[in-house]
């Protein structure tokens, strides 16, 4: 990087913090588009007759295609950098949502969906490989929460912002009005996200701070600088060990993004306002958890001398152990003793996200972060889509959503064992051979 382009103040400021709150407030738009489809279930059954194992496989067309992208993304993202290809899913965004306000009918809202999962493909991977390029190690915790959190927040305001916008639009205005939030996220990266070595306002101490803390090289002009192959990287232990932990917390995560307001609607029999109430209580708790827990308190113990591979590793087995509480919810009838469990079983999964998040960064050989982040992403969201899907014939086949409850708490248990037993210590995964 050239010193010429470093703004002349020799202090350590804060410009990476700002970026970590764009990079937040992309996936809180891109969430908001997710979710907005388990808000429209009952209009989209009552306008186009779509039935609960219908809506499944529409939730999860989303997800399958979205996973499927993930390994070219990865290899594109080490290719290219991460600021053409966000600017480039960003605007993608807009258009995937209203081309879902003019379907007109299940195959066109399919393929919306589809599309939808084609542009937002880059993000999670493109924020870790971003916050590898602009964080050092002992802050990447916090730093990833700040945009992970922003998934459990849009889920916390979103379901009942969206709400208020089908009331008032119908389902087609909602999602113009998504398209609208989306097209200002692309306009907002656009103008103010930039790399470190091409920012003109970052100081020359902050640059020194983040590289000797241990910053990710730069991808530069389309020149990637070599790294390891996906056949190499799927080979490795470490790689596989994230990998399954991380797609056990994906199966209750899809389940709860797509299914949740519909679960407390048809169990308990409130109105999608008053479910949509429960849920941004739900999601602020978890919202709060990832910040605090998952990157506050992460960062804070390695920081003062707590060896981070055992902090680490607790906050992401905890936090499956706290999802495990989902379960409880199969067990009553009260909508606030439901409601207790689920609270804290997203709290769980909610400070283990960003911990989670934080590792492809840690454990990739050089110049592979987005690979194992997209390697991570792509079995994460398989579990995305068999979420939905499953439970969407549960609950089509038994009419409750009891079994569907118990199944997403069981499948954590591969995930513990996946972070305890196949993960190992969190270091770097050794360079190929030649590299």
């Amino acid at each position: 990087m050239q010193r010429s382009i470093i703004a002349p103040a020799e202090r350590v400021t804060n410009l990476r913090w700002g970026i970590a709150l764009i990079l937040g407030f992309g996936v809180l738009i891109n969430y908001i588009d997710r979710g907005a489809l388990s808000v429209a279930s009952k209009p989209l059954h009552d306008d186009l007759g779509i039935g609960p194992e219908q809506f499944g496989w529409l939730s999860g067309a989303f997800f399958a295609v979205y996973a499927i992208a993930q390994l070219p993304v990865g290899y594109i993202l080490d290719r290219y950098g991460v600021t053409v290809i966000s600017r480039i899913g960003a605007f993608l965004w807009s258009l995937a949502a209203a081309a879902t306000a003019l379907a007109p009918n299940f195959a066109a809202i399919v393929g919306a969906r589809l599309f939808l999962g084609v542009a937002e493909a880059p993000t999670f991977p493109a924020n870790a490989k971003a916050t590898g390029y602009w964080f050092p190690k002992s802050e990447r915790s916090f730093a990833t929460s700040l945009f992970d959190a922003a998934a459990k927040l849009s889920n916390a305001i979103g379901v009942p912002f969206t709400a208020f916008l089908m009331v008032q639009l119908g389902w087609r205005g909602m999602f113009w009005s998504t398209a609208v939030l989306s097209l200002i996220f692309f306009v907002l990266f656009y103008v103010f996200y930039r790399n470190p070595s091409e920012d003109k306002r970052l100081t020359y101490a902050e640059k020194k701070y983040i590289q000797e803390g241990g910053a990710e090289p730069e991808t530069v002009d389309g020149v990637r600088p070599r790294g390891a192959s996906y056949l190499y990287l799927l080979r490795q232990r470490k790689v596989w060990g994230l990998t399954l932990g991380f797609s056990a917390y994906g199966y209750l995560f899809g389940f709860l993004i797509t299914w949740l307001p519909t679960y407390l609607q048809s169990t308990f029999g409130v109105n999608i306002l008053k479910a949509g109430g429960y849920v941004l209580l739900i999601w602020g708790v978890g919202t709060i958890a990832d910040l605090i827990v998952g990157g506050y308190l992460v960062d804070y113990f390695i920081k003062r001398g707590a060896d981070p591979n055992r902090v680490r590793k607790t906050a992401l087995v905890a936090g499956l152990v706290l999802g495990f509480a989902i379960v409880g919810a199969a067990y009553t009838k009260d909508i606030n003793v439901a409601v207790f469990w689920i609270t804290i079983a997203v709290a769980g999964i909610s400070f283990h996200a960003p911990v989670g998040w934080s590792l492809p960064a840690l454990i990739a050989p050089r110049n592979s972060t987005g690979q194992v982040g997209a390697i991570m992403n792509c079995l994460n969201n398989v579990a995305n889509f068999f979420a939905p899907v499953v439970t969407g014939y549960i609950v089509g086949t038994t009419g409750s959503f009891y079994a569907a409850l118990v199944t997403a708490g069981v499948i954590l248990i591969i995930g513990i064992f996946s972070y305890t037993v196949i993960l190992g210590h969190i270091d770097k995964t050794p360079e190929p051979a030649g590299a």
